[in-house]
């Protein structure tokens, strides 16, 4: 059985600070596409840690991680960004709370991954939304290099999405579903 989200304990803690850290730090690998725009495969990280733990663990490692990103890669926070992040995570999460979707436990099923594909698609392009109106309104951005930006961002990170994230979690699935078999003799 699937903790609740709302449960914390020290494995989510420390699951919290795992997904920020290795968010944050494979987030500058990438491939230039566009202005300040990569193809970057820490997405498919997004979609795994909110499958596996929910959308408040991807939400806040997805937030944290890019911070920690920026920080390092541009010695500043853009913010919009960094939410967006966190909105993408939590949308992706939104598959853990459908009944009988469980990969710890092997249980998913082929109409899980067409939810997970829809979570994550609307999850991508809601929070492409937030960033593009946030550096618009608030950070003041010029309205044609954000269209160029989020376009370009959305189609990568959906990219990343169905050819990493996707297959991530129904292999870790297939892979537990494999072992439900095995036992502990004491």
């Amino acid at each position: 059985m699937k903790p609740s989200i709302w449960k914390w304990n020290t494995r989510t803690v420390v699951t919290i600070g795992v997904g920020t850290a290795l968010y944050g730090a494979t987030s500058w690998i990438g491939i230039p596409i566009t202005v300040d725009t990569q193809i970057r495969p820490a997405i498919a990280l997004l979609a795994i840690l909110g499958a596996l733990f929910g959308p408040i663990v991807g939400f806040i490692a997805g937030f944290l991680g890019h911070v920690i990103n920026d920080f390092i890669t541009y010695g500043t926070v853009w913010w919009g960004w960094a939410l967006g992040s966190g909105i993408t995570a939590a949308f992706m999460g939104l598959i853990y709370l459908v009944k009988g979707f469980n990969p710890m436990d092997g249980e998913v099923k082929k109409k899980h991954f067409v939810q997970f594909f829809i979570y994550g698609v609307l999850g991508i392009f809601i929070s492409l939304l937030f960033s593009f109106l946030f550096d618009i309104y608030v950070m003041g951005e010029p309205n044609d290099k954000m269209v160029i930006q989020t376009v370009a961002a959305g189609t990568a990170n959906l990219a990343v999405f169905i050819v990493l994230g996707l297959p991530a979690v129904w292999a870790f699935a297939k892979r537990n579903r494999n072992n439900t078999n095995l036992s502990v003799d004491r």
